[in-house]
């Protein structure tokens, strides 16, 4: 197997260390989208609006020098008042700006692991509450659900001869009513 060229995730430290075991030479790439909000919760509300923009010049630069000047814009703006937040920037700097090593096409893709963690959001979501699916049996029919409700809703994008006579219109079944049982 092929070594990846570069990985994204967040600061999970138990991912990286066995990323840097069984492939050393991988590149990483932090997720800015985490470390948003990391650096979004050791600030004050009111500075939410102006750090949120600095933020966005840095991983939106229109190069990794660019971006750079901006880290260090930020660095000087934030850091008297909050170093804490300030760390959560530059002590990761090299891996959050990884980026910029590939292509322009592929910065949107890279800086984030948002759009592959919202996939598995409503299974996040339903075994966060119980935490976890209480029994193999559940965790299966809550998979073989989640997969079917997957199916049906790409399946409703599909124009079927059922749509009406050239109309273009989709065929969506209609929702059935769902009770709430007491106990």
């Amino acid at each position: 197997m092929r070594a990846p060229v570069l990985a994204m995730g967040d600061g999970a430290l138990g991912f990286w260390a066995a990323l840097r075991d069984v492939f050393p030479q991988t590149r990483e790439q932090r997720c800015w989208f985490h470390k948003s909000a990391n650096v979004l919760a050791a600030l004050p509300k009111s500075a939410h609006p102006g750090a949120i923009l600095a933020m966005q010049q840095i991983y939106n630069a229109e190069d990794l020098d660019h971006a750079k000047v901006a880290a260090k814009a930020f660095a000087i703006d934030y850091g008297t008042k909050f170093p804490n937040a300030v760390a959560n920037i530059t002590e990761d700097l090299d891996v959050l700006l990884e980026f910029y090593r590939y292509p322009a096409e592929h910065w949107v893709h890279l800086r984030t692991t948002n759009p592959i963690e919202s996939t598995f959001a409503t299974a996040r979501h339903r075994t966060k509450v119980t935490k976890g699916p209480g029994s193999r049996v559940a965790g299966l029919a809550m998979a073989f659900k989640l997969i079917e409700a997957a199916q049906q809703r790409v399946a409703c994008g599909k124009r079927t001869a059922a749509g009406g006579a050239g109309s273009g219109r989709r065929e969506v079944p209609p929702r059935q009513a769902r009770r709430t049982i007491r106990r």
